[in-house]
């Protein structure tokens, strides 16, 4: 098959790429250095020419909520017009577990719900793969939570995965049927104070933890449930644990 992966250079597009060429697809990235921009739609038409599939891994280049939901506006309703003009039989997209029990979410999150939506509307049988958050960005939660040299973190419990998991469950829905939603998740469910604390210490980081009830997560006030899987998931098997040590 033709996949044309948007977002295909960067951390989760790149790992695609590269599993569908493993199992003998024409997989292309495509992205604005290639060329092929989503949100102004140039390129869009001759990168989706003859594809059956189209991957969405693209990312709003900022994160304050007005730019986050203009880009995914935007990006999304380009690509799905470009996809019914090509006769694109698929449609992939990366979210957010949890994201659809929040609809009201701010910031980064809000735009997501847009793109949900959007696709949902769209036309185009499609796959939402919604992940946890990612084992590679856990370091950056603390750099964002970090006051006056504490980290200080809500005791919600979070489920995180190898970013190398998302991209192969995502990987696999392009070459599935349409599913509709999935979601991908971690094996470990801990305490956000917990999962950040392992990751300081192995990176020989003695910045303090602080357990703050009213800190939320990027501006979203967040539960025992809001950052994780509710119902059916894939389980990937790595540990953050191994993940450090492989790291």
């Amino acid at each position: 098959m033709k996949i044309v992966v948007l977002g295909g250079t960067g951390l989760i597009g790149a790992q695609v790429v590269s599993q569908l060429r493993d199992r003998g697809h024409e997989a292309i990235a495509a992205s604005p250095s290639t060329g092929v921009d989503s949100v102004t739609g140039a390129g869009l038409d001759a990168a989706l020419a003859g594809a059956d599939v189209v991957v969405d891994v693209t990312n709003a280049p900022a994160f304050d909520e007005a730019a986050v939901i203009a880009f995914f506006s935007a990006a999304t309703a380009n690509v799905l017009a470009a996809e019914k003009r090509a006769g694109v039989g698929h449609h992939v997209a990366l979210s957010i577990v949890g994201v659809d029990r929040d609809p009201d979410s701010p910031g980064y999150l809000a735009g997501k719900v847009v793109q949900e939506r959007l696709i949902h509307e769209g036309g185009v049988p499609f796959t939402i793969v919604r992940a946890t958050q990612f084992f590679e960005f856990l370091a950056s939660i603390a750099d964002a939570s970090t006051v006056a040299g504490e980290v200080r973190l809500a005791p919600a419990t979070m489920q995180p995965v190898a970013a190398a998991a998302v991209a192969r469950a995502v990987a696999d829905a392009a070459v599935a049927p349409a599913a509709g939603v999935v979601e991908v998740a971690g094996p470990e469910r801990a305490s956000i104070p917990s999962l950040v604390g392992r990751v300081l210490v192995a990176a020989g980081d003695s910045r303090p933890i602080v357990v703050d009830e009213s800190m939320g997560y990027f501006g979203r006030d967040v539960d025992q449930t809001s950052l994780v899987p509710v119902g059916e998931a894939i389980i990937d098997s790595v540990t953050l644990e191994e993940w450090l040590v492989a790291r």
